[in-house]
């Protein structure tokens, strides 16, 4: 399936969100504008947007404000990432080295604060309550998300149910709210709003599945990013969880013991560990079942080449490799 499948429906749309991503990133100090011009211009999928304008656009929304919602979020997200990677240590994000890798953890935090100071100006243009409800609640969901995968670190106890709340937190909140926030601005009925929200809660805990299989699964030219990313840090997420709880004594023991202390040193054993212990196939499985129940949500929603392109976007986000 290619990707611009679900992109060229809201080309246009897309296409004015560049250049409000580009006019809002104005400041009067160059180094803010080098480093947020550097992440923003890095690509990405830009998922989050896209779910805001295909979303509007599926329930019949045509004002040109829903391309500011969408910047707004992608701002958000941004700055969300610039956090991320100090707070992880990252040195690779999209195939390249992170800001905080180039500039300094300093000058990333403090940058990724303006992305996100800027995207509630955006929102408090948009003059709706309910999105600055939606995505002010958002955001303090995310920062605990964020803040309680980190009390996880290295904690080989972690459970399936409290990875579940971890990353529906830290990822799916987000891609909820893009959702969500467009139901409000378009004002649709209870129904679609309710069938949009926990479309973007589906679609997100699929996409971060994924995300932690690849982990397991890829390699660091496709995906991006460092292989092993995840177990170097000594996050227990869903494949590693599993290995412990269903594999051999020797899987399990193997996998603690690589949390415990981090680093990956011992990655390809691992890798062999999640793979045999049938790890990867129940994380892919799933993540399958999150992107159909995602897709089940979108018949609250009109017949339309947005609901179609939605549906594509739910099954790309489970069978991509990076």
């Amino acid at each position: 399936m290619q990707p611009q499948s679900f992109y060229r429906v809201a080309a246009d749309d897309f296409t004015a969100v560049d250049g409000i991503i580009r006019n809002q990133l104005v400041s009067r100090v160059p180094l803010v504008e080098k480093i947020g011009d550097y992440i923003i211009s890095a690509g990405g999928k830009r998922l989050r947007p896209l779910l805001v304008l295909l979303a509007g656009r599926a329930v019949g929304y045509q004002q040109d404000d829903l391309q500011l919602l969408a910047a707004t979020i992608e701002f958000l997200h941004t700055s969300t990432l610039l956090h991320d990677d100090v707070v992880d240590k990252s040195d690779m994000r999209r195939g390249r080295s992170t800001a905080n890798a180039r500039w300094g953890n300093a000058p990333s935090v403090l940058v990724g604060d303006f992305l996100y100071a800027r995207s509630f100006e955006m929102m408090v243009t948009l003059g709706s309550m309910p999105v600055m409800r939606i995505i002010s609640q958002a955001t303090r969901v995310i920062a605990e998300g964020e803040v309680l995968q980190l009390s996880k670190v290295r904690d080989a106890s972690t459970t399936e149910e409290t990875y579940m709340e971890v990353i529906r937190g830290k990822t799916a909140m987000l891609f909820e709210a893009s959702t969500h926030s467009a139901a409000a601005l378009a004002g649709v009925s209870h129904e679609q709003s309710e069938a949009l929200r926990t479309f973007g809660d589906h679609l997100g805990i699929a996409f971060q599945l994924v995300d932690d299989l690849l982990d397991y699964q890829g390699d660091a030219d496709t995906l991006g990013k460092n292989v092993g990313d995840d177990l170097a840090e000594g996050k227990p997420t869903l494949p590693l969880i599993y290995t412990m709880r269903e594999g051999t004594a020797e899987q399990a023991s193997l996998v603690r013991q690589a949390i415990q202390k981090g680093g990956i040193e011992d990655l390809e054993s691992i890798r062999t560990a999640v793979e045999a212990s049938g790890a990867l196939a129940y994380t892919a499985q799933l993540a399958r079942d999150y992107a159909e129940r995602a897709i089940a949500c979108l018949d609250a929603l009109p017949p339309s080449e947005y609901r179609d392109a939605l549906i594509d976007l739910s099954r790309f986000a489970v069978a991509r490799t990076h």
